[in-house]
């Protein structure tokens, strides 16, 4: 049973959708116990990490989320993914999650447009079980301005536009995408359902 969480700044439904296509028991929870009696976790996330981090801490969830990755499968979209690292600079320093070494900040691509918007191609930097079926080159849809800044064996896929964009990332039971799977047809159905099938 997947809990995909809610705290009032994510994409829910979509991902829900995802899910139940995919054939995947779901739910969406705002609960702590529900939380913890989850098989694995979905973190999908819109806007601003600030206000995000807040939602998430004035709900009590930051500290369970924290704990339930050291026991299962968690998997970050987005902002979610963003908040799977140490710090944001989404206008202002913010503390993260802290499940990932590395940081947050604003794409430098002169030139480019942002926010990041649309599909680009993916290179493999790691193998991860999640990217398992992914080739080079393999289409994802994006929506961002702020991108993270990790050790790069941290990071399984990535895309490039004017500088290294992470795509997929991954340590231990923690998994987090820059692109929205559940917007990226077969392919992003495809690392939703690698999740899914995570022991």
């Amino acid at each position: 049973m997947i809990g995909i969480i809610d705290y009032g700044a994510g994409n829910l439904f979509s991902v829900k959708n995802a899910l139940d296509y995919l054939g995947f028991n779901n739910f969406i929870t705002s609960s702590p116990d529900e939380m913890r009696e989850a098989d694995k976790l979905i973190l999908p996330g819109v806007g601003a990490f600030p206000d995000a981090m807040k939602m998430l801490r004035d709900a009590g969830l930051d500290g369970v989320i924290r704990e339930e990755a050291s026991k299962k499968p968690l998997l970050g979209i987005c902002l979610g993914m963003q908040m799977l690292f140490e710090y944001g600079y989404e206008f202002e320093k913010t503390e993260g999650l802290s499940l990932i070494p590395g940081e947050v900040s604003l794409i430098y691509a002169p030139g480019l447009k942002i926010p990041h918007m649309g599909w680009s191609d993916v290179k493999t930097e790691n193998s991860c079980v999640l990217s398992e079926g992914i080739e080079d080159g393999a289409r994802l849809y994006y929506v961002h301005s702020y991108k993270a800044d990790t050790d790069r064996k941290y990071i399984s896929l990535y895309s490039e536009y004017g500088q290294l964009i992470p795509g997929l990332v991954f340590k231990d039971n923690v998994f987090g995408t820059q692109f929205h799977p559940e917007k990226s047809g077969e392919i992003g159905l495809r690392i939703l359902k690698n999740f899914g099938g995570l022991k």
